[in-house]
């Protein structure tokens, strides 16, 4: 399977299956031929902008129960986390194989020895091709990704960076505690050992311009990620970004502004780049704000309609 070229006024648009952006979906296709899904589990990590070591409180936006299926929890080994989810997948999505997604807080943050346990745990359970493991760039070192590159000969691995912005004015002000150039290392790094690589950045931060979050998205090609996530800001329930926006609200983005800027993201992005998500979502019982009132199919949709509209696609300006 590859991406289609149709001419269009002298123009060559590119479709990755129906869409004109690198999409997951057809990366998962063209890669393994069949249906794939991730399935999260959570390893009762925390992170160093938390416990002390780098800060208290975590980021800002943070609330990790937005990212945690109802029906897994941190007490559960990973085979019982496993047990649970592999029905919901069957019957959703109608799948038979997964990629083990360590996604809460930071996956790597702790004793290799625990590691490698819990993630041969991951990779052992049937029909598990892939190990996507979702940190921070200042959570990894040499011993554990040597060890990754030795477990990616059995399984495809991918360490999935929160890079949120590449402004360190803006990583600041969320109490990231480290800076863009920690991303840019661990990025290099990581790459060195054969690992494939994922961002995850944030767009709608107060503190920045449009300008600021156009650069923060297209720095995915000088970093030479594989894959990239994007994700407006949101504001919920338990985080500090909350309390702040109680005492002061500030602007947050309308859907139409987002996909506007996404898309001027998108058509400056190397299109060899996989886009695994566009849009992030929060359980409606704690999300404050924005409330858009479109589900991720409806998003992804208007997103579609604005880069027809606009005859664009991922590349057509890289």
């Amino acid at each position: 399977m590859s991406a289609n070229s149709t001419t269009d006024a002298g123009n060559q648009v590119k479709i990755w299956l129906n869409r004109r952006y690198h999409n997951y979906n057809y990366y998962l296709q063209k890669t393994y031929g069949e249906k794939i899904r991730k399935v999260s589990l959570h390893g009762g990590f925390t992170c160093p902008n938390r416990d002390g070591s780098k800060g208290r409180g975590g980021c800002v936006y943070c609330n990790n129960d937005s990212f945690v299926p109802h029906y897994i929890n941190k007490d559960m080994s990973i085979p019982l986390q496993m047990e649970a989810s592999i029905p919901f997948m069957i019957d959703r999505y109608d799948v038979q194989k997964y990629i083990a997604y360590f996604q809460a807080y930071s996956n790597t943050y702790d004793e290799l020895d625990k590691l490698k346990r819990m993630y041969e745990e991951a990779v052992d359970y049937p029909n598990v091709i892939g190990l996507d493991i979702g940190t921070r760039s200042d959570c990894v070192d040499e011993p554990l990704l040597e060890y990754l590159a030795g477990l990616n000969e059995r399984v495809n691995v991918t360490l999935e960076y929160g890079i949120e912005s590449i402004h360190d004015e803006t990583l600041d002000w969320m109490n990231r505690g480290h800076d863009y150039e920690s991303v840019i290392k661990a990025v290099e790094l990581t790459k060195q050992y054969g690992i494939k690589v994922a961002g995850h950045i944030i767009l709608g931060f107060p503190v920045e311009s449009k300008e600021m979050m156009l650069e923060t998205g297209v720095a995915a090609n000088d970093l030479g990620l594989d894959f990239l996530k994007i994700h407006q800001l949101h504001v919920v329930k338990g985080t500090v970004l909350a309390k702040r926006y109680n005492d002061e609200p500030f602007p947050l983005f309308q859907a139409d502004e987002y996909i506007e800027l996404v898309a001027d993201i998108l058509e400056r992005l190397d299109p060899r780049i996989v886009i695994q998500r566009l849009f992030g979502d929060a359980p409606d019982e704690i999300l404050i704000a924005p409330r858009w009132g479109y589900n991720i199919p409806k998003l992804t949709h208007l997103m579609d309609l604005e880069l027809n509209h606009r005859d664009t696609w991922q590349g057509k300006l890289f």
